[in-house]
């Protein structure tokens, strides 16, 4: 049974995570290190805390208990006495209670100036998981694991690969970045383009597993994750507020994220877009990212994939009725991201807008030829059930519907997908 306690740990866990990791990163140097020491900090904190109560400062005890755990690691591993120096005077000049009572309540560190972007820790650890040197799949899959916070079967689910396979991908990835003697910083101008892509896809990786968690232990959606994930899109656009696929990705962020409230019914369902109560929808964030897509079109820039997605979203959150949903629009847009992004989840989701505008069997043909790629990616089998489902045939929208459930892991998204099986039987 869960209590309270444990309740208000998972929380810390996720809101503190990356913070830790982070700093003790700058620290130590050591992405291994940084995040052995931390998950030792995290299950000491569970044993201590639910004796002790929580601390005042959670965050604080958590980077001292992990900077201690750090210091035990560089001792037990013989890095060196000098590093070890620098470590522990680093960490005396920045908490000084680290000399006293191992579970007295430090002062929590600071960033150098947590108010501009290039002082962020968690921004330099993105950059540095991001790192050309890796491969686009393993800086994804670090960076997700070390920032994002992630485990590794959540990680593996979101690239639909096993989780040894994953675990073996993210620890190469650390080991070939203490190898190299990547930096951890945020890089130079000249740099920036070259990191972009793989910061860019970590974080709506993220963003997406946020809200829709693929672990069935999970909320069905996590908006701490989504919030992480907008707040580090926001330090890159204050970044690079000139590169519009930055832009394009917060404006995403912003659009996909308003609609959270609504994602799931008070009974645990997932709630699909044409049904939500768009009362709900958080018009701040609307307006916020609809703006950043007309900024955007106003540059007469040609868009890339992160500001065609947002601005199919802008369409969407202009519609006050599902009934209103532009979907000529949809599908002109679809029609350009398909030219930058021809990727076959593109052509799944550009069919359901033609669905709606020319028909449920005009988009059966389209998915057809997608079967091979997508047959173990769920969306595609949902689709496929829904489309047959319209035209009325009912066993082979109940075979597509099972294929789904076996595949899908989210709860809400289950319980949807059971209900509409279930409702067949009745048709």
């Amino acid at each position: 049974m869960t209590t309270g306690i444990d309740e208000a740990i998972t929380r810390i866990h996720r809101a503190e995570w990356a913070r830790v990791v982070a700093s003790l990163t700058r620290r130590v140097g050591s992405l291994d290190i940084a995040e052995e020491a931390t998950a030792e900090a995290f299950a000491t904190a569970v044993e201590h805390w639910r004796r002790e109560g929580l601390p005042p400062q959670p965050g604080g005890w958590l980077t001292t208990t992990a900077t201690r755990k750090a210091i035990d690691r560089i001792r037990r591993d013989q890095l060196g006495r000098r590093k070890l120096e620098e470590v522990a005077m680093g960490e005396s000049l920045i908490n000084p209670s680290l000399s006293g009572d191992p579970f007295a309540d430090p002062l929590a560190s600071a960033d150098d100036d947590p108010g501009t972007a290039l002082s962020d820790d968690r921004l330099r650890l993105i950059f540095t998981c991001a790192h050309p040197a890796l491969s686009m799949e393993a800086r994804v899959a670090l960076t997700l694991r070390m920032v994002g916070g992630l485990t590794v079967p959540e990680i593996a689910s979101a690239f639909l690969v096993r989780d040894t396979t994953m675990g073996q991908r993210i620890s190469r990835a650390k080991r070939k970045i203490a190898e190299a003697g990547i930096p951890y910083r945020v890089p130079t101008a000249e740099d920036l383009p070259v990191r972009l892509e793989g910061v860019l896809a970590a974080l709506f990786l993220i963003f997406n597993e946020g809200y829709l968690a693929s672990s069935p232990d999970s909320s069905p959606v996590r908006v701490d994750l989504c919030q992480e994930a907008t707040r580090l899109a926001r330090l890159l656009h204050v970044l690079l507020p000139d590169e519009g696929e930055v832009t394009g990705l917060l404006a995403l962020m912003l659009l996909i994220g308003s609609r959270h409230r609504a994602r799931v019914s008070s009974s645990g369902e997932l709630v699909t877009l044409d049904e939500q109560d768009r009362g709900c929808w958080d018009r701040a964030a609307i307006t916020e990212g609809q703006a950043l897509v007309r900024q955007r079109i106003a540059t007469g820039v040609p868009p890339g994939r992160y500001q065609l997605l947002a601005a199919i979203n802008a369409v969407h959150t202009s519609a006050a009725e599902a009934r209103d949903t532009d979907w000529e629009q949809i599908v002109t847009l679809y029609d350009q991201l398909r030219r930058v992004d021809p990727s076959p989840i593109v052509a799944l989701n550009r069919a359901v807008a033609v669905a709606e505008l020319d028909g449920p069997r005009v988009a059966l043909a389209e998915i057809l030829p997608l079967e091979e790629a997508l047959s173990g990616y769920h969306p595609f089998h949902v689709v496929r059930a829904e489309l047959l489902r319209r035209i009325g045939d009912g066993r082979g929208a109940r075979t597509s519907y099972s294929r789904a459930l076996e595949l899908a892991t989210n709860s809400a998204e289950r319980a949807h997908l059971s209900r509409r099986l279930g409702e067949l039987g009745r048709d």
